[in-house]
């Protein structure tokens, strides 16, 4: 599906931190890498993932997707690959209705 997500298609503001910006960013599992879910560069490769995934590219999804990662999940879930699936199946879950 291939979407595209700009900042200023997100709810919330990220810092954008230019330390890590040119380090590789999630392009799916496994990946036990850290996340860092408080950095701009690295959330939205993560949500683009998980909306390819789910293949939509409905903003009301991704703002669904931004309130769970901010909200919902848990500090202990750290690793990207967690991360990703938390967001996929909780995001999947609520779209089966």
């Amino acid at each position: 599906m291939g979407v595209m997500i700009k900042p200023s298609d997100l709810k919330y503001r990220y810092p954008r931190k230019k330390e890590t910006r040119e380090q590789p960013k999630f392009t799916g599992k496994p990946d036990p890498r850290p996340f860092d879910r408080y950095d701009l560069y690295e959330v939205l490769p993560m949500f683009t993932a998980v909306m390819d995934a789910l293949q939509s590219d409905d903003g009301l999804v991704l703002e669904h997707l931004e309130d769970i990662l901010n909200n919902d999940i848990p500090d202990f879930i750290s690793t990207r690959e967690e991360v990703y699936d938390a967001l996929y199946e909780t995001m999947r879950h609520i779209l089966k209705g």
